[in-house]
């Protein structure tokens, strides 16, 4: 059986002089350190309690290529789809992990919309200020992909700012060469008073399997304005870990949505680190897989200052043989008086061999709070469905407005009214009905 912890930890010594930011002392400590936790640690197992749902072995058995070159014969047209085509959007597109420049539109106007690579080199004191800051040592993922991380999303808008369009960014895989294993870092610093809105999507257009081992971190000042939107709908042969970090600061207000329809395993790590007065904190989730696909959301609501609120709904879609895991847990630490927080996930399984495993936590130490979380897990009202094929819709088209109204109210904080539509479109198809019907 193929060793991809060995293989990885090889070719970190070809790799890491290859990097960006390699002349950088404190870039270069820091990813060694990461290793070093990595090669301690391993991949976790099901044993692991945060895993226990998730097996990873059938996706780390395969020979992944680990360092990657750009792939200059992808075109516009080849990415068109996977764009909001509709908006003016600035655009970052990565093709294996590199930044592709002639499929871009990026801005140093009054903010900075740039790379990571370019940021690692250009802004060694920012980088310093805020890489790893908020992802948490000790992750095994996240450690893997500070160790190996070489380019990605650099978005910083200065205080006082709004950008002027959403931002698009776009992580395309072709390995034409073979399974490949891409490792990709966003850092995302939105300060004071600024805002900004965000779409991102990972999308494999080759034919071979491919693993992308992806870490966000999230800066919110003070009274920031944060808009994150996360498009999973990939290909059957990716897989996809997704380690989003948000910190913050007093008054800002961040929502990130996750909408799940695709992939073979898609395992979305999102922790919110609530570190000032009167935060606000929004995260949506909508899943609906099917045969052999697995989707795995790990949450976690840190309230570390008092008078915040945080407002979690997931909803889950489950089809065929496949498997559904939730575990989101909010935190109130004892400083944290005041806080209200909402948590609910909520499933239907349209198969008798369709899974989920569900796992909604609370860990209060504060006394003066609001807090309530919730799951369930059914199948559709049989006397609804009865009412309207009693009325002439057939059966799977019913099934259809059932459970696209089950889910489409997770979609209520989408401010970017051409990817409401969009996925929109998307839940339509998934679930076969005529969207105009629905509507």
């Amino acid at each position: 059986m193929i060793d991809l912890a060995q293989d990885l930890l090889s070719s970190f010594v070809v790799a890491e002089p290859q990097l960006n930011g390699s002349k950088n002392l404190g870039v270069v400590t820091l990813r060694k350190e990461a290793l070093d936790r990595f090669e301690a640690s391993g991949f976790p197992t099901t044993r692991n309690e945060e895993w226990k749902y998730t097996n990873l072995k059938p996706v780390l058995k395969h020979d992944y290529k680990i360092l990657l070159k750009g792939d200059d014969a992808v075109s516009f047209a080849d990415i068109k789809q996977f764009l909001l085509s509709d908006l003016d959007t600035y655009k970052l597109v990565f093709i294996n992990g590199k930044y592709s420049s002639w499929l871009s539109e990026t801005t140093h106007r009054d903010f900075d919309i740039c790379t990571f690579a370019a940021a690692l080199n250009k802004y060694p004191d920012v980088i310093g200020q805020y890489l790893g800051k908020s992802a948490p040592e000790g992750e095994t993922f996240v450690d893997l992909n500070t160790a190996f991380a070489d380019d990605g999303a650099y978005i910083r808008i200065k205080k006082g700012l709004t950008v002027d369009k959403p931002i698009e960014i776009l992580y395309l895989t072709t390995n034409e060469n073979g399974p490949s294993f891409a490792q990709v870092r966003n850092l995302i610093i939105v300060e004071e008073n600024a805002e900004v809105q965000i779409v991102e999507r990972h999308q494999n257009i080759g034919e071979q399997q491919s693993f992308t081992n992806f870490v966000s971190e999230v800066f919110a000042a003070q009274n920031a304005r944060v808009q994150y939107y996360k498009v999973q709908n990939d290909a059957t042969h990716a897989s996809l870990v997704d380690n989003t970090h948000v910190q913050q600061a007093r008054q800002s207000n961040v929502h990130v949505g996750t909408y799940s329809f695709g992939g073979k395993l898609v395992r979305n790590n999102l922790h919110f680190y609530s570190a000032g007065e009167y935060c606000e904190s929004h995260m949506d989730g909508i899943t609906i897989i099917g045969d052999g696909q697995t989707v795995d959301h790990h949450t976690l609501v840190e309230h570390i200052e008092p008078n915040s609120y945080s407002r979690e709904l997931y909803k889950g879609i489950y089809l065929g043989k496949s498997h559904g895991v939730f575990n989101g847990k909010v935190m109130v630490r004892q400083k944290a008086q005041k806080t209200n927080a909402f948590q609910q996930n909520d499933n239907i399984l349209l198969s008798d061999k369709a899974k989920v495993d569900t796992k909604p936590q609370l860990e209060i130490f504060a006394d003066d709070v609001k807090c309530s979380h919730g799951c369930t897990i059914g199948q559709l009202d049989k006397n609804a469905l009865f009412y309207l094929r009693s009325r002439g819709i057939p059966k799977r088209e019913a099934e259809g407005l059932m459970t696209y109204a089950f889910a489409s109210d997770a979609l209520e904080y989408v401010k970017i009214p051409q990817l409401e539509k969009r996925l929109n479109a998307v839940i339509a198809e998934k679930l076969g009905i005529n969207l105009e019907f629905a509507l």
